[in-house]
């Protein structure tokens, strides 16, 4: 019988002590792992959708809408297509961190519609400060306003297809 009452005295520390573990594992995020891409099919020109960067540069920025995905890792992955006033064009396949306002290349686009890995693909910040940052366009504008993450693909192009905000 003596035992009883200590036992009742222990059993609210236990508790305690599960609980406070409760918290700490909640409250302690856990690290951010990135998924793996899947490079998209070549962008088409019906997909491309142009966006705003600044009055001052001379190139056009579209968006294939139809790689535009977010993944889980809440990773905004989109292919973009900058053309030159000379006609020149550029393709590439990249990541947005809304959360972390980075950004990141996986691949170039060829010629003949093939990709080609990106060296150093790394996560960098993106270059706010810069008016020419068409990675700070799409940030500020369509994929993360307010640093908040589009939900989906469609959300995504829906902000597109309206403009800047």
């Amino acid at each position: 019988m003596k035992i009883l009452p200590a036992l009742l005295l222990i059993l609210p520390l236990t508790a305690y002590a599960e609980w406070g573990q409760f918290d700490f594992e909640f409250e302690n995020e856990k690290p951010w792992v990135e998924l793996s891409a899947q490079l998209p099919p070549p962008p088409k020109p019906e997909n491309l959708v142009g966006f705003d960067v600044s009055p001052t540069t001379q190139n056009t920025y579209f968006v294939d809408t139809a790689s535009i995905s977010v993944g889980e890792d809440k990773v905004v992955r989109y292919s973009v297509v900058i053309e030159a006033a000379s006609g020149a064009k550029n393709v590439s396949f990249e990541g947005l961190r809304c959360a972390t306002g980075e950004r990141r290349l996986y691949a170039y686009g060829q010629p003949d519609g093939s990709w080609s890995k990106a060296r150093n693909a790394r996560w960098e910040g993106i270059k706010f400060r810069s008016p020419l940052s068409y990675h700070k366009a799409l940030y500020e504008d369509h994929f993360c306003p307010d640093g908040i993450n589009v939900r989906n693909a469609n959300e995504a192009v829906s902000s597109l297809r309206q403009g800047a905000r």
